[in-house]
């Protein structure tokens, strides 16, 4: 990864990017430095707080990015995923085990303290999730603001998020709704390079799934491993890495253990079973006879893209005192 950031390439990249990121929020009715009159100190505050949280407990970055993820394929980017009461989205099974509520509870009472009624909930989310990826050793890239927050959040509309069963097609169609391609899908799933899994999303790989053996799929020399952190009828709750060996870093490893076979999610693992995804897998981990791609520049990109889903703006959305309650 090293050698990706002092490549000259690496740069005409990340200005490119730049650009297609400003293009695109221009669009969405956001901008970069959007509080930079309102509110100077915003950026800093949520990344400070975020920081702060993450030396006491690291698996609030990958909470925080998921999180952000959740909440923009279900009713757009606008902090909904935050709301409390009977039946809104953080109460619906996708989103029981989600980290880091506290953490953006935290960061809204110090801005309301500094520029009450002006930093929304919907930009909180997203800076903390861009901050939770620089603060694993990923990318750092600007991020687009100006997001208002929704009003309604229904734990039915959660169907919208890919499943971890889910099939290489049905993902491609899922994000495909929100204007996000094959390479963005496999980008953003990289994101599990960080943060782990209950073992009772993937246990059922390694017990009777077909013939009464383990997933094919799965590389044999490494399914004792798992079996031992998931014995059958084990403590469904116990979490393991989600990227095998490098759990609490960004980088591509993730990808490297799909194509050995040590995927942890069957959706996941799908990405190198799938050649439609297998490709994109080949070309982040810039192997021979492909077009590389820079994991974290694309991963960036990708999104600056989701972070626009959705935006809400003008009467149908509000700035949240209270990030967990509709004012």
């Amino acid at each position: 990864m090293k050698s990706g950031f002092t490549n000259p390439r690496f740069f005409h990249a990340m200005a490119v990017m730049f650009a297609m990121a400003a293009a695109l929020a221009h669009a969405q009715g956001t901008r970069v430095g959007f509080y930079a009159r309102t509110c100077p100190r915003a950026e800093s505050i949520v990344r400070s707080t975020v920081q702060s949280h993450f030396r006491s407990n690291p698996a609030i970055a990958p909470g925080l990015l998921r999180m952000h993820f959740h909440d923009c394929f279900v009713q757009g980017c606008d902090a909904s995923i935050l709301i409390d009461g009977p039946n809104t989205e953080k109460t619906a099974p996708p989103n029981r085990l989600l980290r880091g509520y506290e953490v953006i509870d935290d960061a809204k009472t110090q801005l309301e303290a500094v520029c009450p009624g002006v930093v929304s909930c919907a930009d909180i989310l997203s800076l903390a999730a861009r901050d939770s990826v620089f603060l694993t050793r990923g990318i750092n890239w600007r991020v687009p603001t100006g997001r208002r927050d929704g009003r309604v959040s229904l734990a039915s509309e959660t169907s919208n998020l890919p499943g971890f069963t889910e099939s290489i097609d049905s993902q491609k169609q899922k994000f495909a709704a929100f204007g996000l391609n094959t390479q963005d899908l496999v980008a953003l799933v990289g994101g599990h390079t960080i943060g782990t899994s209950a073992c009772q999303f993937f246990s059922y790989r390694l017990y009777n799934f077909t013939n009464g053996g383990p997933d094919p799929t799965i590389n044999p020399a490494f399914v004792p491993q798992l079996q031992a952190l998931c014995p059958q009828n084990g403590d469904g709750s116990r979490r393991i890495d989600l990227d095998t060996g490098s759990g609490n870093r960004f980088d591509t490893s993730f990808f490297a253990n799909l194509r050995n076979g040590r995927g942890i999610l069957e959706s996941d693992q799908k990405l190198w079973t799938d050649v439609s995804t297998r490709t994109f897998v080949q070309r982040f981990l810039g192997e021979r006879g492909s077009r590389p791609l820079n994991f974290n520049v694309e991963f960036a990109r990708s999104m600056v893209k989701m972070s626009n889903i959705g935006v809400k703006t003008g009467t149908n959305s509000e700035i949240r005192r209270i990030c967990s309650a509709i004012n």
